[in-house]
């Protein structure tokens, strides 16, 4: 084969393999296209890295720990983006989950949250019903201009709205931290400082009754009567 054939035979082949990158390149989907339902973040941290997995600390399904992880499952999409988002800015501190936030994306943060929101929730009976932690969320204290849980997060804590979640089902442990991280003021991204307000005019028995009781699953707070 002279000069001008090899020469030839050099293009054609390299057109052949363009042409097959061109293939792979259609039939690859994008790299989002695996993140788009949220489950790969879940389940691998996303750009997080994987010993940051959601599920490591939340569970496979969003069910929590029982102990200071909260459920992740059946709780508002708006609301657990707010809270990413929140951790990712700073307006939520937190030591664990504030550098994982960071590492995802805003896409990211949106879909792990509606992904966690499609969840159904189960609850675990867990019912440890107390007068004062009953009295404290249906009733609150008027006389210390002290809100009623029930006011914002319904008569069985079901939640009400994305700026209100669900308190039954949550552990107990994780409601008195939060409580406690409010009247410190480590956490400020509630709406109008109404958390703020109520958690400094509770004292720390009052605090652990009222995170007994609420963490109780819907249909076990009963009112008072």
């Amino acid at each position: 084969m002279g000069p001008i054939g090899r020469a030839l035979r050099r293009s054609l082949l390299g057109l052949s393999g363009l042409a097959g990158l061109a293939a792979c390149d259609a039939a690859e989907p994008p790299r989002n296209a695996f993140r788009a339902t949220g489950e790969l973040i879940a389940m691998s941290g996303g750009d997080g890295g994987s010993r940051n997995a959601c599920f490591t600390c939340h569970g496979l399904n969003g069910e929590g720990d029982g102990v200071g992880s909260p459920r992740l499952a059946g709780l508002n999409a708006g609301y657990l983006q707010r809270q990413l988002d929140d951790y990712a800015t700073g307006r939520r501190a937190d030591l664990v989950m504030a550098p994982i936030a960071r590492r995802l994306t805003a896409d990211d943060r949106h879909a792990v949250s509606a992904w966690y929101a499609a969840k159904p929730a189960t609850l675990t009976a867990n019912a440890r019903g107390n007068a004062v932690g009953k009295s404290l969320y249906h009733r609150g204290d008027p006389k210390r201009g002290l809100q009623a849980c029930a006011a914002c997060h319904g008569v069985g804590g079901e939640g009400q709205g994305p700026a209100n979640p669900p308190l039954a089902g949550q552990p107990s442990g994780y409601i008195a931290e939060q409580l406690t991280r409010w009247a410190k003021a480590e956490r400020r991204n509630d709406p109008r400082d109404v958390m703020l307000d109520i958690s400094r005019k509770l004292t720390p028995a009052e605090i652990d009754a009222v995170s007994s009781y609420a963490s109780a699953p819907s249909g076990h707070l009963l009112p008072i009567r």
